[in-house]
């Protein structure tokens, strides 16, 4: 059981710094959001392509502030008994299996059939107590004593009607199960909310969080992010690699290598001991970068000229 925490996020750069800690290099935007979204108990809702580390962030923060991570994942259907909690029937129906021979010994000791109602009555209370409460993501968080992280990732996938009760829970972090009462958090979660804009969000939950855009970073961020994640690439190959990707986004295809791809490239190159990009290797690797046939061949017929300019790349930072 973890114990609250007792302060709040001290600055944007402690952020900054925390996030860094744990590997995680964010921009001023993101660390002044986290910061904010502490202070004003606020969800973040974090838009942007896939792979651009939203759903990273709150690990990361989970991690720096050493608090349980709790992710639910969206989903088209997804409802509130897989959100909140469900009854164990499962452990239900084995109890009442247990109880049977002791409540019919009970019910035939009732003198009226009032008195037979409350007998019935008392079983129920128990078969909807917290014995057999299944916890879900959404009560979970709400319950841990000292806090927590949560994770609602990529909420787009899910239905409107699910955004709406998702908005209650939000705005008081709280919820009431009609048989246990109103459960409120003791310390309120620090909450995530991830859209890859599948679908726009509903004017209310946007209003009820702050907005972040994680985009692609800039050749600096994103070389600074390669050295902190793969150090075993030299300087020289983290400019050439990183001035490659950022050439590649510059094009019209049907899915750009987000900062998770950079980082799997910078990966393979240094499996194969790779000094500097060439264009035959870079050829052999594209699948690493990009996800369609399309866009490799689109990509292929470029590589000479980009490796040209990534090469005089590396050499300009030297």
């Amino acid at each position: 059981m973890n114990a609250p925490r007792l302060q709040k996020l001290p600055s944007v750069d402690a952020v900054a710094k925390g996030l860094t800690s744990v590997g995680y290099i964010p921009n001023r935007q993101i660390s002044t959001a986290v910061f904010l979204s502490d202070h004003l108990t606020k969800p973040i809702l974090v838009e942007g392509p896939a792979g651009v580390g939203k759903t990273e962030l709150a690990k990361a923060l989970a991690s720096y502030l050493d608090l349980p991570l709790i992710r639910m994942q969206c989903y088209e259907g997804l409802d509130e008994g897989k959100a909140l909690y469900e009854w164990k029937y499962g452990k239900q129906l084995l109890y009442t299996q247990i109880l049977k021979d002791k409540l019919g010994e009970e019910m035939r000791q009732a003198d009226t059939l009032e008195e037979a109602l409350v007998k019935l009555d008392a079983v129920d209370d128990i078969f909807f107590s917290e014995r057999f409460l299944e916890e879900r993501p959404l009560l979970k968080a709400l319950r841990q004593p000292g806090g927590a992280v949560l994770l609602i990732d990529e909420v787009d996938k899910a239905d409107q009607e699910f955004e709406a009760f998702l908005l209650e829970i939000l705005s008081d972090f709280q919820v009431t199960i009609p048989e246990l009462g109103t459960v409120s958090a003791t310390v309120p979660p620090l909450v995530f909310l991830t859209s890859n804009s599948m679908r726009d969000m509903g004017d209310a939950l946007k209003r009820r969080c702050l907005h972040l855009h994680i985009g692609y970073p800039d050749p600096k961020l994103e070389r600074r992010i390669v050295e902190v994640r793969v150090p075993g690439v030299g300087e020289r190959l983290r400019r050439q690699l990183v001035s490659f990707v950022q050439q590649i986004r510059s094009m019209e295809l049907k899915k750009l290598p987000s900062v998770s791809e950079t980082i799997d490239w910078a990966r393979v190159l240094v499996l194969l001991h790779a000094d500097n990009l060439e264009p035959d290797m870079v050829r052999d690797t594209l699948n690493v970068l990009l996800k369609f046939e399309e866009d490799v061949e689109a990509v292929s017929r470029q590589v000479p000229t980009f490796v040209h300019e990534a090469l005089k790349d590396g050499e300009a930072g030297l």
